[in-house]
């Protein structure tokens, strides 16, 4: 297909999924893996979970980095640029959005009920997903034992990049000795293991007193490279110097700022859109994702065309299978802890079952039944 093209195709798909994409990380994953793989089979599910496990090894948002990474396989810089970009935009309008009717009349919009039919179908979707997923990661007795090592260690709460490392590690170290003992020699260093792979971010200097863009988008600029986990570990950094530090925010502004992070469709970072908005208007909501997001296209642009060079030695793809696995393990986690808030009554786990089933047996494309669920949830409000 002519680049242009493929650029059009990539900023259809991601603008919908920036739409409908509810759920936080996982669902999207989950929703991207759908399209591209088992849809459009841009790529095969080993070449998906190798793009997944670099996503995770590189700071900021994962989702958008996954999409970022999407674009450039499949049309170059202009498609890792158009991708993300595109996966982004919905969310940042839909929250600037959000944003004005908060600064304008002080409270959130009430989507309560549209989350109650959106949630149980993201569990389902999810599922399918990892479901999907795990057969091309668990590829060995010894991949399927970490991952369920790893969904283990999950729970209990082990750092999320700590495990990815571990993982890695161990089944690299497992093939090196494997190796030594067929060759009878000694196997390569382990030194080559990620070739040039950041693993870091650049540290912004954010030493800003009162409030200005600039100082605005250096924070987020900071956030954006160093930042890996969770929306919980997002929350710290974000209560440490807008709320603590410099007194930007209250304590009530951040926690709907994280909310509308949480119940908005997209990236979760765009939290980052809503506080600029609430401190800046809607140069302030421009000025902090730009400077939010910026950092992921970066590590990808570096990063990405490291991944085929990871798969030819074997020592980093061994590296990389014990990434891609323990990757899935945290999406399992995830969506255990998710599935808990989701299914709430016999309602609930309804429609997770039929969600499931329109998935596998006809497959129905997700983000229909993203609508759907929401739907459902706005006719709760009216029928009660």
């Amino acid at each position: 297909m002519s680049e242009p093209g493929a650029l059009r195709e990539l900023a259809l798909l991601f603008l919908r999924l920036g739409t409908t994409a509810f759920g936080g990380p996982a669902a999207h994953i989950a929703m991207m893996e759908d399209e591209v793989v088992r849809r459009r089979q841009w790529l095969t599910r080993e070449e998906f979970l190798d793009l997944l496990g670099a996503a995770n090894l590189i700071p900021g948002p994962n989702s958008t980095e996954l999409a970022i990474h999407i674009g450039h396989r499949r049309a170059g810089w202009s498609g890792l640029v158009v991708a993300g970009t595109c996966f982004i935009l919905p969310a940042f309008l839909i929250v600037s959005a959000i944003g004005w009717v908060y600064t304008r009349f002080g409270q959130l919009p009430q989507v309560a009920n549209l989350l109650y039919g959106v949630k149980p179908v993201i569990i389902a979707v999810v599922l399918q997903a990892i479901w999907g997923l795990t057969r091309g990661a668990a590829k060995t007795k010894l991949l399927a034992g970490v991952g369920i090592a790893c969904v283990a260690l999950g729970f209990l709460g082990v750092n999320e990049l700590l495990l990815l490392v571990l993982a890695g590690g161990f089944v690299a170290l497992c093939r090196l000795v494997a190796r030594r003992r067929e060759s009878g020699g000694v196997a390569p260093s382990v030194k080559a293991l990620l070739p040039g792979l950041p693993l870091g971010g650049v540290v912004a200097a954010t030493a800003a007193q009162g409030f200005n863009l600039s100082g605005l988008f250096l924070f987020f600029l900071k956030v954006g490279s160093i930042l890996y986990g969770s929306g919980y570990v997002l929350l710290a950094f974000l209560r440490a110097d807008l709320v603590e530090r410099w007194g930007w925010l209250t304590e009530a502004q951040l926690l709907d700022a994280v909310a509308v992070g949480q119940v908005t469709p997209g990236p979760v970072f765009t939290t980052a859109t809503f506080i600029g908005y609430v401190l800046g208007g809607p140069s302030g909501a421009v000025v902090a994702t730009v400077g939010i997001f910026l950092p992921a296209f970066f590590f990808v642009a570096v990063s990405g065309p490291l991944v085929p060079r990871m798969r030819r030695s074997w020592v980093a793809s061994a590296f990389l299978d014990g990434v891609n696995v323990a990757s899935l393990a945290l999406m399992a986690t995830v969506t255990w802890q998710l599935g808990r808030a989701a299914l709430v009554d016999v309602w609930t786990v309804g429609l997770a079952l039929l969600s499931a089933v329109l998935l596998i047996r006809y497959r129905v494309n997700s983000a229909w039944l993203v609508l759907g669920g929401a739907a459902v949830g706005l006719l709760r409000l009216w029928v009660l």
